[in-house]
């Protein structure tokens, strides 16, 4: 019975980069001796074991046979005699399919070294399309390596799957899962760049996918490509390291510019509103969480507002709170704002950059909302409890001269529209 660390854990440590977890496969061992020496069985679809005092995971080489369309249908095999080059022959890339031993030995059999001196992602063999959930996986570790490249030949093998349909087969959870936690990496953006060069996201999220190569106005948007303007909005969230939602939000907020009639471009008049059902869909799809879904929907419908805040007048403001339910929770508010200015941000292209640029609109709309906040709604709603019907209209009013004074204007006409 051997033991030896195996995949990610290996690929970091020869990265320089920092180890957080360690999986080990175990050659020579069946489940009964893993047992009788304290292990915890905790796989269901092949045997793996929990170590009885580091907790870690620790499988038995094993090697699998494909028996039905999409990333369940295998059969896995274990048994002492299965070598620990049969159990590495069956991993997706060579990077991840280098074992070490406790002397610290490397048994790289397909040279994952080399490709890691390269920074290259290479599939190990054939037996990689038979999982789609591996060109998921692939685009995550492209958003988490950056520097690193497909090779073309797995890239090739990639766009083979997508055109057999076996990313057709993955169920919307593990689609969600793999997504959100590129969404986290470094780079979202060469996730979105893997996924499109495969062919994989027009299938997965094609709201998402037509969107480039629609152009916008050059003035506002130096990068002119939609789908560029996607990248570099997601990556500026990231690079402020901002949560899930604030991320999710980022990706989907400009969907509507893909629906917008192609006569009328660059311009996209009316693209906020095309945009909530469309990213409505791509949320119930991919059964996406409520707390992204409901910051997508709202960053889609609000983002144009949240731009344009400079020029709203203080009771337009008030009812753009209201609309965002920013009263009760204005933390979801703030995140809208983040989503904006990461927008705002994500427009860079051979002739300008905003990258840096001011974006007032985030601390005027901080400041108008703290000041409608402080309003005592409860203390109006005891004044006119014998109209009851007047309520809502007099804590308005009561929100409205709160922020026109924050904002220091007294002379501001009081006969502004509700809609913003």
């Amino acid at each position: 019975m051997k033991t030896y660390v195996v995949g990610g854990a290996v690929r970091d440590a020869l990265l320089g980069l920092p180890v957080k977890d360690h999986d080990h496969v175990v050659v020579g061992a069946t489940p009964d001796e893993m047992i009788a020496q304290g292990f915890r069985a905790v796989g269901k679809d092949f045997p793996v074991f929990l170590h009885p005092q580091t907790q870690e995971e620790y499988a038995l080489a094993r090697t699998e046979r494909k028996t039905a369309p999409g990333y369940r249908g295998f059969v896995f095999h274990t048994a002492p005699d299965v070598t620990l080059e049969q159990d590495l022959v069956r991993r997706d890339l060579t990077i991840n399919a280098i074992a070490q031993a406790d002397d610290g030995t490397l048994t790289d059999p397909f040279d994952g070294r080399g490709d890691i001196a390269r920074r290259v992602f290479r599939h190990v063999s054939d037996a990689f399309a038979e999982d789609p959930v591996r060109i998921l996986r692939v685009a995550r570790f492209a958003a988490r390596y950056p520097e690193f490249t497909v090779a073309p030949e797995t890239n090739a093998l990639m766009r083979r799957m997508v055109h057999e349909g076996e990313v057709d087969a993955l169920v919307p959870e593990r689609v969600w899962q793999e997504l959100s936690r590129g969404l986290m990496e470094q780079r979202p953006s060469r996730m979105l760049q893997v996924l499109r060069a495969c062919g994989a996201l027009a299938r997965i999220v094609p709201e998402l996918d037509r969107l480039w190569g629609v152009p916008q106005p050059e003035k506002w948007h130096p990068e002119i490509d939609t789908g560029l303007h996607m990248e570099q909005v997601v990556d500026y969230a990231a690079s402020q390291e901002y949560e899930l939602p604030v991320r999710f939000a980022a990706l989907l907020h400009d969907l509507g510019k893909g629906a917008t009639p192609s006569e009328t471009w660059p311009a996209h008049h009316g693209h906020e509103g095309l945009g909530v059902q469309l990213v409505k869909d791509v949320c119930a799809r991919l059964k996406v969480p409520t707390e992204c879904r409901d910051l997508a929907v709202l960053a889609a419908r609000e983002h144009g507002n949240v731009t344009r805040a400079l020029e709203l007048r203080c009771r337009t403001l008030v009812v753009l709170f209201e609309r965002c339910d920013a009263f009760r929770k204005p933390a979801r508010f703030t995140q809208l704002l983040a989503v904006s200015e990461c927008d705002a941000r994500g427009r860079e292209g051979p002739a300008a950059s905003f990258r840096d640029a001011p974006f007032p609109q985030r601390a005027h709309m901080e400041q108008a909302l703290a000041a409608a906040r402080a309003v005592n709604a409860g203390e109006i709603a005891q004044a006119w409890t014998e109209h009851p019907d007047r309520i809502p209209e007099m804590v308005r009013n009561a929100r409205v001269r709160a922020v026109r004074e924050a904002l220091a204007r007294p002379d501001e006409p009081d006969d502004e529209g509700e809609a913003a």
